[in-house]
């Protein structure tokens, strides 16, 4: 496989930031791992080239698959031998040390040029059997993605379930500067925090930030004309243009799995309402009309319905509406919590994300998971003020902003509570995050 085609796109986007670039405010700490991790030796990658490299690949391969808790990587200084090819592989050196599987590989610069080659090899030590391997080109910038890349197929090849390594978040940091002023920033990293780029800067609030389904560009609202406003940005050049400038409320936009619409909350008829607005003909469409407010939108799957936090009861609580359909025929879909809101599916349309509030007098608010056809919950998290939730492209894991020592970090949890980790910032409050889809 050759990255340098898919890989090029990070690197525009890379040129075009170079001048707003920031350094990584966040790095991931694992709170909580899994009670069986498997264990996996990653041999450090040999260097067929001069010089020393920027970037280590076997060591971020390590703290890929450490970082998501499912595996126990084997300490370097325990390793009875450094093989970078299947030829210097023996297993029974493997089985000794326990080690349930082994990466290995190389590194060469192509002749003449920037580029730079990557073989691994990936073995299952038990059935002594080689189960992948490939060569990967690129730039001595892109050491970081391959690195990625070779842990998706690592974690695929291991769980069945496609990597999200190469995956990227947005969220919006807000630094107090003084009793008059606080900055807020939109920020682009990589999954694990790293390699942040300012997407923009703002003495005014910047809220809900939206990934297209291709990834190339965000959806967000802004205050900087002192109203919120809703706009879409390419990451890749910058470019950005204001979409609604109704009157009031402009909030929450997210896009439709299929890439066509935006869904909206807008209050320029009265009480917030879901609309949808059609991105090529700006057809926009009520979906919602009641007197109570109605927010949050998010989409299923097949971009056929909205589901969305409404007060109509009296409380927060979830509903789903087909787009289309008479404003009065929604269907309630949750019943049996306090407050229910920030809902989002799962890839299996069935399983939904929120945030929970059980009773009146519980304060607090937890990432929880409804099963809506068994009806049964799920509840992950034990802080007291999880809000946003954002799901990873292959469904395993949940961003989530929370606080920790009075300050705003972010949060992930897997799906079945077992594994979790925090990407603490160094300045500021983060919030809102927001999980890419897969890039490539």
């Amino acid at each position: 496989m050759n990255l340098r085609k898919s890989l090029s796109s990070f690197l525009v986007c890379s040129l075009f930031l170079l001048s707003f670039s920031a350094n990584a405010e966040l790095s991931i700490q694992i709170t909580q791992g899994s009670d069986n991790p498997i264990p996996i030796a990653v041999v450090p990658f040999s260097w067929q080239g001069n010089g020393v490299l920027s970037e280590d690949i076997s060591q971020i391969v390590m703290n890929d698959l450490e970082q998501v808790g499912e595996f126990s990587p084997l300490s370097r200084s325990n390793m009875l031998s450094m093989p970078s090819g299947e030829q210097e592989v023996f297993y029974s050196d493997w089985r000794l040390l326990a080690q349930d599987y082994l990466l290995v590989g190389k590194i060469d610069r192509t002749p003449g040029s920037q580029l730079v080659q990557v073989q691994y090899e990936f073995f299952d030590i038990n059935r002594e059997i080689k189960l992948a391997g490939e060569v990967l080109t690129g730039s001595v910038t892109q050491l970081r993605d391959i690195a990625h890349e070779i842990s998706n197929v690592v974690f695929e090849q291991v769980t069945g379930t496609r990597g999200a390594f190469t995956s990227q978040i947005l969220y919006v940091v807000a630094e107090y500067m003084n009793p008059e002023r606080t900055n807020f920033r939109l920020e682009k990293s990589d999954y694990d925090g790293q390699r942040a780029q300012i997407l923009l800067e703002s003495v005014e609030p910047i809220m809900s930030p939206s990934w297209s389904p291709t990834g190339r560009d965000v959806a967000y609202v802004s205050f900087e004309t002192d109203l919120p406003r809703i706009y879409i940005q390419n990451i890749a050049t910058g470019d950005r243009r204001q979409i609604t400038n109704y009157p009031n409320l402009n909030s929450s936009p997210e896009w439709s799995p299929d890439g066509t619409k935006l869904a909206m909350v807008l209050s320029k008829d009265g009480s917030p309402d879901i609309y949808v607005q059609d991105l090529t003909t700006n057809e926009l469409i009520r979906v919602t009309d009641h007197p109570l407010i109605d927010t949050e939108p998010s989409w299923t799957a097949d971009s056929r319905s909205i589901v969305f936090m409404s007060e109509r009861t009296g409380q927060p609580q979830i509903y789903q509406i087909e787009l289309g359909a008479s404003s009065f025929n929604v269907e309630r879909l949750t019943y049996d919590c306090f407050q229910c809101l920030n809902a989002k599916f799962l890839p299996d349309g069935v399983n939904l994300v929120h945030v929970r509030r059980e009773t009146r007098q519980d304060p607090n608010y937890q990432i929880a998971v409804l099963n809506i056809e068994t009806l049964r919950v799920i509840t992950l998290t034990d802080t007291s003020l999880d809000e946003s939730p954002s799901i990873s492209p292959n469904g395993s894991m949940i961003m989530y902003a929370t606080k920790f020592n009075g300050r705003g970090v972010l949060d992930a949890v897997s799906i079945d509570g077992a594994v979790r980790f925090r990407l603490p910032s160094t300045q500021g409050d983060v919030r809102e995050p927001a999980w890419s889809p897969f890039l490539n």
